[in-house]
C-alpha cells in the first residue's frame, strides 16, 4: 500500500483512511492501544480475528481441573453441614 495521509482535527481526532481499515478490518466503534516509540505513534488494532484467535488459544485451559463455580458449590456444602451439625439436625 502507499503512503497514506492522515488530518487531526482540533479535537485531535484522525481518520484512518478506508482502505487501511479495510485492511486491518478495522471497524466502526474499534478500540485501540496506542504508544510511543522512537517519537513515532503506535496504534495496535485488536480485530475480531485477533479476539477469536485468543480466545481459541484460551480454550481448554481450565480443562481437567475444578472449575470455580465447583469449588465454591462445595465450600457452600461444607459450611452448610457445619452449620446443621452445630445447630444439632
Amino acid at each position: 500500500m502507499e503512503q497514506a495521509y492522515l488530518t487531526i482535527s482540533s479535537k485531535g481526532q484522525i481518520v484512518i483512511p478506508a482502505a487501511i481499515r479495510k485492511q486491518l478490518g478495522i471497524e466502526q466503534g474499534a478500540r485501540a492501544a496506542v504508544r510511543m516509540e522512537g517519537g513515532r505513534i503506535i496504534l495496535d488494532f485488536e480485530s475480531l480475528e485477533a479476539k477469536l484467535r485468543r480466545i481459541r488459544e484460551m480454550r481448554g485451559c481450565t480443562a481437567g481441573g475444578s472449575s470455580g463455580t465447583d469449588l465454591l458449590l462445595e465450600e457452600r456444602r461444607q459450611e452448610r453441614a457445619r452449620e446443621q451439625q452445630e445447630e444439632g439436625w
